[in-house]
């Protein structure tokens, strides 16, 4: 009896998969902490998949690449229902700039979790106007992990945790680097956002 418990154990533990959310605002380390995490999973020879959305290809379209020029081989997708197709044999998901994503994704990564995968999201938690971002506060309630990261504001060198928009465009999506954006603390931040509107 023992032994049919153990091994029911273990082969449930197999089974078990995980969501894991790294966000922040813009040049904070998400892309960068998303790539160690991945290197790692496989160096212990897990087999991993990388995904990332269509329209970003500011470095490469099969490529998810940080600030600090830190590259991984990825799938570009249209919709995030496609990730279930292409992640037949993993046991580790990838996706970088989730924000670009439908509001189909956490449904997409709750399905590969309840697979035995452990999805590894990263993504902007709040637009250059501060406010929520696409999937990600839905991924951020329904994951096991989430790890907010900070870049440095510089305003003032404090912790930042806003992108502060510096191009004349109004639109929501406006993929850009360090020519369309600040990373801003708080004060910061607002105290610019009053002087400009």
């Amino acid at each position: 009896m023992m032994l049919f418990s153990e091994h029911n154990f273990h082969d449930r533990q197999e089974r078990i998969g995980s969501i894991e959310v790294i966000c922040g605002s813009m040049f904070s380390g998400k892309t960068e902490e998303l790539i160690r995490r991945l290197k790692r999973a496989k160096f212990a020879k897990l087999p991993v998949e990388i995904f990332k959305p269509e329209i970003d290809v500011r470095y490469g379209e099969h490529e998810v690449v940080s600030h600090d020029s830190n590259a991984i081989p990825s799938t570009p997708v249209s919709h995030s229902s496609a990730i279930l197709l292409l992640s037949s044999d993993t046991k580790v998901v990838g996706i970088d700039e989730a924000q670009f994503f439908d509001e189909e994704l956490p449904d997409v990564c709750n399905t590969l979790a309840n697979r035995g995968i452990r999805v590894i999201v990263a993504g902007l938690d709040m637009d250059y106007k501060g406010r929520p971002f696409g999937p990600i506060p839905n991924l951020m309630a329904m994951a096991e992990h989430v790890s907010k990261v900070h870049a440095v504001c510089v305003q003032c060198g404090s912790p930042a945790t806003y992108s502060y928009r510096i191009a004349e465009n109004e639109s929501r999506v406006l993929l850009g680097e360090k020519e369309s954006y600040e990373p801003r603390c708080r004060s910061c931040y607002f105290d610019l956002s009053r002087k400009n509107h």
